[in-house]
């Protein structure tokens, strides 16, 4: 929230208009996960025979980039429903997304007929370590990684830190985990569903299991990268 305000006064300052769109990812899973087909996190599998995988991503899309072009459509563009694009909205709006330069295999032109997506950071090259420098020398603001809390791709480094530093959040965190324990999803699988990569239950990793932070230097310090 620290991060969201700091860039909302930013906004305001340049005179950039500032919006921030809910995106209930965490209500409809524990709502329909079960019931219901859901949207598709990775998260990591194993079969009773050992097999490991992982479920493909498309929480992303649905919950990110999707809500934002529906917003820019409807809000700001002032479409009406069943209105056909205007042809000079079409490929004419740039969506900047921040993947950093380790994430360059994320980076891929957009389905939607009115934007063209542009990755900055990855065209600069800047990696994780490089924008929380620059970050924090020129703005002095010092920030982790965003994501969701229940996030597969989270070390388990984080859910140890989040069960220390804020409870209230492991505990909404520990609900998905054991929602995945108790309920199949919609369609069926064979495979069971796991939020740590250690497919363990969050409440079942040792101590050594959470020593796997992601760090990087600054400043000749180890610094933890959100994750």
């Amino acid at each position: 929230m620290q991060q969201a305000e700091f860039v909302h006064r930013a906004c305001d300052a340049a005179g950039i208009r500032y919006e921030m769109l809910d995106a209930p990812l965490h209500r409809d899973l524990m709502q329909n996960f079960g019931r219901r087909r859901t949207v598709s996190i990775p998260w990591w599998t194993l079969r009773d025979d050992g097999h490991k995988s992982r479920m493909p991503r498309n929480c992303t899309l649905d919950y990110k980039v999707e809500r934002i072009s529906k917003f820019v459509r409807w809000e700001v563009l002032g479409y009406k429903k069943g209105q056909r694009l205007r042809d000079e909205d079409k490929k004419a709006h740039e969506m900047h997304m921040g993947f950093s330069f380790e994430e360059k295999q994320r980076c891929k032109d957009s389905p939607n007929p009115m934007f063209v997506n542009r990755f900055p950071l990855v065209d600069m090259e800047l990696t994780r370590a490089d924008n929380y420098a620059y970050i924090l020398d020129v703005w002095g603001l010092d920030t982790k990684a965003s994501a969701c809390c229940f996030c597969p791709f989270h070390r388990n480094y984080f859910f140890e830190n989040l069960k220390e530093h804020q409870p209230q959040t492991y505990a909404k965190l520990l609900e998905v985990d054991e929602l995945l324990r108790d309920k199949n999803p919609k369609p069926p699988m064979d495979s069971d569903l796991f939020i740590s990569r250690s497919r363990k239950r969050l409440a079942d990793l040792t101590p050594e299991d959470c020593c796997d932070a992601e760090c990087f230097e600054y400043h000749g310090k180890q610094i933890w990268n959100g994750f």
